[in-house]
């Protein structure tokens, strides 16, 4: 059986090729697996599970056709979505996943996690992304008419794009220890992440043995990525259960 993982699609209104990637996608190719994992950053913007715009609905119901066909489907946060809330996980029956969340494929300890937290060159995102999960900073936002958090996420993706745009690219990627450390904290051998929108295979030597970083690509118009999982017979080597494969329009 297959297991597939995604990221990083930030669907909106205005990627409607994006959004429509996605649909066939869920109508298509993941029903032909046993579970598909999103890790983090679904939408581009996610400011509460009220917000009943046309996109929203059209996913939520394709996302609730996908499992009601059978496919497990587990969601995690990304620093985008991160406000997707119990009506969502109940409408969709996704699961919802916690960052990190160790699991184990071939028997091998893998770890999912959406990527920011792993950004620690860059403390300023950091400490934003305690602030914003903060349950009553979130409180506070969700209390405010749909009209004023549109407004305010308009106003937060402006000023992150100014931000990033001059920081240096370094410290927008994952810092290599703090990778380390999370590995051997969860004892795992495999890390997949999305996040930083720099898909490649990573393999890393820890503590005598080796490990592997995957990172999940983000999605465009015109196309997409998901890294396929194939339980492997014992005859099999675990590295030719995973690939990748290209989602296009």
């Amino acid at each position: 059986m297959e297991t597939l993982f995604i990221s990083d699609l930030h669907l909106s209104p205005e990627r409607p090729a994006t959004v429509d990637l996605l649909l066939r996608f869920l109508a298509g190719r993941a029903r032909r697996a046993q579970c598909l994992y999103i890790l983090g950053d679904l939408f581009d913007a996610w400011i509460g599970d009220d917000d009943e715009t046309p996109m929203n609905l059209q996913v939520r119901a394709a996302l609730r056709a996908l499992t009601a066909s059978g496919v497990a489907c587990a969601l995690m946060h990304g620093n985008r979505d991160f406000l997707l809330g119990r009506a969502f996980f109940r409408d969709t029956g996704c699961q919802r996943l916690t960052d990190p969340t160790l699991t184990r494929f071939d028997g091998e300890p893998t770890l999912l996690m959406h990527g920011d937290l792993l950004c620690t060159d860059d403390p300023a995102y950091q400490k934003f992304r305690r602030r914003v999960r903060n349950p009553l900073v979130q409180r506070l936002f969700l209390w405010k008419s749909l009209a004023n958090r549109r407004a305010l996420a308009a106003e937060y993706r402006r000023k992150s794009g100014a931000a990033n745009a001059v920081k240096p690219e370094g410290i927008m990627d994952v810092n290599q220890q703090a990778v380390i450390a999370v590995l051997r904290r969860y004892g795992a051998v495999r890390l997949i992440h999305g996040h930083t929108h720099r898909p490649d295979e990573h393999s890393i030597r820890i503590d005598g043995r080796q490990a592997t970083r995957s990172v999940l690509a983000e999605w465009r118009a015109d196309r997409g990525e998901v890294l396929v999982h194939t339980s492997a017979p014992l005859s099999t080597s675990t590295r030719d259960a995973w690939r990748r494969e290209a989602v296009i329009a």
